[in-house]
């Protein structure tokens, strides 16, 4: 049974999808607020956190920065009245692993529900069936601990990040377009959105390279996207 909690206001919407949830197996906690719900969301482990962005007490925006900057990877479905491309951006940007726009329909809900679920279980099996430490020159990656060092010293890398650097770490001199990149650590087809893999990159490289007009990890392939260096 799948753990999840609901952090919306409006009563009906929180009733309809429970219901819905409930079909799916689910356990569901609910709160009505921003500060309740990171409470909750910091106090127990849940499978799904569903996020409305407009709430009493603390917004679903900054809900979400305080739940990453927690250190906690629960995949984060975000729910707003807002359809403006800035405020999808942000929250895909602040930690948010889906965004569906009011009024949306039951299908789509339960679509994006089953995709996250569907995400969640190839990244777990990928992870207990793939090298749990990843070493190169100056830098570590323990998949497990979700622990980057580089020259023996701690990185601090947002969840995004980690799962970027894991994905190219794992597989060294493939390139990825940034709509693949999109796919497949966003879990959801985003087009439209390569820029959001831009800023990810570029923050990443921020925290890994020494010389950024020269990096030595995460290189650029022209004309297609980005790849990890596989001479090291």
């Amino acid at each position: 049974m799948k753990k999840v909690l609901i952090v919306e206001d409006d009563p009906n919407i929180v009733d309809l999808l429970e219901i819905h949830l409930q079909d799916l197996d689910c356990q569901i906690n609910r709160t009505h607020d921003g500060e309740s719900g990171l409470r909750e969301a910091l106090a127990s482990p849940f499978d799904l956190i569903i996020l409305d962005l407009m709430l009493p007490r603390m917004d679903g925006m900054e809900v979400c920065r305080q739940i990453r900057a927690n250190k906690k990877t629960t995949p984060i479905l975000m729910l707003t009245a807002k359809s403006e491309e800035i405020d999808k951006v942000l929250g895909l940007e602040t930690g948010a692993d889906d965004y569906l726009t009011k009024p949306f329909s039951v299908r789509e809900f339960i679509a994006r529900v089953k995709a996250i679920f569907r995400r969640s279980r190839l990244n777990a099996s990928a992870t207990t069936q793939s090298q749990k430490l990843l070493q190169f020159e100056g830098i570590a990656i323990d998949i497990d601990k979700r622990k980057v060092t580089l020259n023996e010293q701690r990185v601090d890398l947002s969840p995004k990040e980690f799962e970027l650097l894991t994905l190219l770490a794992s597989h060294p001199g493939k390139s990825y377009s940034r709509q693949q990149l999109l796919n497949l650590v966003w879990g959801y087809d985003f087009e439209g959105y390569e820029h959001t893999v831009n800023s990810h990159i570029n923050r990443l490289r921020g925290k890994i390279e020494l010389d950024l007009a020269k990096p030595r990890y995460i290189l650029t392939t022209w004309g297609i996207g980005y790849r990890f260096n596989e001479e090291l």
